[in-house]
């Protein structure tokens, strides 16, 4: 007999043979459990919670792990619990592996459908000698009889192929109706698709949606082929303003990545893009501009405004895009500064998660935005971040793909990681240099101003420079060693103390200290993969109980979803945009002094710029 398990949010279900471990039982079906230390139980990263069912009494080694309030709220060891009857598990998205949660980017906020665009399947009558209507006023009249629907407009790029078409399609047709334009026509069956995407300063990612359901048909993300000009939105605008012909490749080169995108979500789903019909990109502001090809300098100087913040609908023609012949392109608004639409998209995914309390919402990434509501009232600041939480400016620094160390833990001085895939190691993504460091900082290795000490087996000085050895030559035969430098650790300092800062300037603004906030709501790529103690242990984030923190995905990608699927949604959007007070960090009295005590590592609290030790 076995049991069977529910892990979820994967929505897997697996039989599991008495005896078996919950990590034993996720393994043998390929559901990736993170086990740093291989599922010895000395790693901690296999947390689950379990919610239903029995399982085996808590082990020594858990008992060292959780409180007793943990244990009793059903929080477990995979490696360490023995399931005794069913059982359903939570599986948070620190414990997942990269694999698993790129899944957890994909859940979704059930929204009714309310789209921009409606769908009429019409048959018409062919002309004769009696019936002398010019082919679109027959489509037009169709709709207007049989569907009450009254078109006051055709899109002209409908005109140029209309007559050919319904002769091919024998007067059968899907017609597409947006705001009493026809804007295509299609033959039947056809479907009434929706593209949203997520343009980020790394990567993009793209999601096919049937405008009637509400259902994802298709979900992939792609590298943005701009960082080849660039890692961060400042390069890619100076680079801009130096040259204007890089301006236009930059925009062709996004609009393309785009193209190929949709193209290739709709082979993933048997569909064609003349199904698409509708479209919502968010991106931050500088990406925004870059895609619709407007001015980004006042964007790059004091007092950095914005070439337009409020909403845009765009012909997809216009800008480039290859969808169905008369699509618009809806564009959320922005905020100021570098919090563009995507921030927005976020705040619409997360509303739930913020309409009471005191809440910190952070969207981490090349450029991170944070946002600080309290009752009800919302301040938004940008952090200038950069590429090291992707694996940029560091020595062995990759982005999350397979061999990516992506966990890493210390014990008794020998290096315990994970890598994407199980893949041999060839380098480290941001999660596992966050790791790296945080364990380094408990072991002793760096101390509280990141200075790394030569005292640890794994320490040594190569070429003048000192490094601590996460993989070394003996474990990658002719190949050299993984290390982290005192510059990769410098850089993340950087990274991390923009974050803490901007955290920190939200919070005196909104008159708040840190143990004030009742949640704190992470978003993003990399803010998906983070392991936050080990955020709190280098200092990036407030040391809050860690059942505060909630990690939800993509939920830019997720927000513009919705704002696809329904109009009510990209009203809300609007309203929310229209709603939050923007900070401006740089000019903010104290920012510099808080920059740098943010720089140190360890568990500390911030107030007027000065570190005081957390316990």
């Amino acid at each position: 007999m076995s049991f069977l398990i529910d892990f979820e949010p994967l929505g897997r279900r697996v039989a599991c043979p008495p005896g078996r471990s919950l990590m034993d039982c996720a393994r043998s079906q390929g559901i990736g459990v993170s086990s740093v230390c291989g599922g010895h139980g000395t790693c901690n990263s296999c947390k689950v919670q379990v919610v239903r069912g029995a399982v085996s009494p808590p082990t020594p080694v858990e008992l060292k792990t959780f409180q007793q309030h943990e244990l009793q709220a059903g929080w477990r060891l995979a490696c360490q619990a023995l399931p005794e009857s069913d059982c359903k598990l939570h599986v948070p998205p620190e414990s997942m592996t990269a694999a698993q949660r790129t899944q957890v980017e994909g859940l979704e906020v059930a929204v009714t459908p309310q789209p921009a665009v409606s769908a009429f399947s019409v048959d018409l009558a062919a002309p004769s000698s009696d019936d002398l209507r010019a082919d679109s006023q027959r489509v037009v009249d169709a709709l207007k009889e049989y569907h009450g629907v009254e078109c006051r407009a055709v899109d002209v790029d409908v005109l140029r192929t209309l007559s050919d078409r319904l002769r091919s399609w024998d007067w059968k047709a899907q017609v597409f109706v947006r705001e009493r334009e026809l804007i295509s026509v299609a033959g039947r069956p056809a479907r009434l698709l929706g593209l949203a995407v997520d343009l980020g300063s790394t990567k993009i990612a793209g999601y096919l949606v049937d405008l009637l359901t509400g259902q994802t048909l298709a979900a992939r993300g792609v590298t943005n082929p701009q960082v080849s000009y660039g890692e961060d939105v400042i390069s890619r605008i100076n680079q801009t303003l130096k040259s204007p012909t890089d301006g236009r490749r930059l925009r062709e080169l996004v609009i393309e990545a785009i193209n190929q995108l949709a193209a290739e979500l709709c082979r993933q789903a048997a569909a064609t893009v003349e199904e698409i019909a509708d479209a919502v990109i968010v991106g931050n502001t500088a990406m925004h501009h870059l895609a619709l090809g407007l001015p980004v300098g006042q964007l790059a100087q004091a007092p950095f405004v914005p070439a337009v913040s409020q909403a845009l609908d765009i012909r997809a023609r216009d800008a480039g895009l290859r969808l169905a012949a008369g699509t618009c392109v809806h564009f959320l608004p922005n905020i100021a500064g570098f919090v563009g639409a995507d921030h927005v998209a976020m705040l619409l995914a997360t509303q739930a998660g913020w309409a009471t309390g005191n809440v910190l919402l952070l969207d981490i990434g090349t450029n991170t935005e944070v946002s600080l509501v309290r009752d009800g009232e919302i301040a938004a600041a940008s952090c200038a971040s950069g590429p090291a939480f992707e694996g940029g400016h560091i020595q062995d620094g990759m982005r999350a793909a397979a061999g990516a160390i992506e966990r890493v833990r210390l014990d008794n001085g020998t290096v315990q990681y994970e890598t994407i895939d199980g893949a041999p190691p060839v380098g480290i993504c941001g999660s596992g240099i966050l790791d790296a460091i945080a364990q380094m900082h408990l072991a002793g290795v760096l101390d509280d101003t990141g200075r790394m000490a030569n005292r640890h087996p794994r320490v040594r000085s190569r070429d003048g420079r000192i490094e601590f050895v996460l993989v070394g030559e003996n474990e990658r035969p002719e190949r050299r060693a993984i290390v982290l430098t005192q510059k990769d650790v410098r850089e993340l300092q950087l990274a991390k103390a923009a974050i803490r800062a901007g955290i920190q300037m939200l919070l005196e603004a909104s008159r708040l200290v840190e143990k004030e906030l009742d949640r704190v709501i992470i978003a993003g790529a990399f803010g998906s993969y983070i392991d936050v103690a080990s955020a709190i242990t280098a200092g990036m984030l407030p040391p809050l109980l860690l059942d505060r923190f909630k990690q939800v995905g993509n939920a830019a990608g997720m927000g513009a979803r919705m704002a696809l699927v329904s109009r009510a949604e990209r009203e809300k959007a609007a309203r929310i945009a229209s709603g939050v007070r923007y900070v401006e960090l740089s000019g903010a009295a104290g920012f510099s002094r808080t920059f740098t005590a943010a720089t140190y590592l360890g568990r500390y609290q911030l107030t007027g710029g000065k570190r005081k030790e957390a316990g």
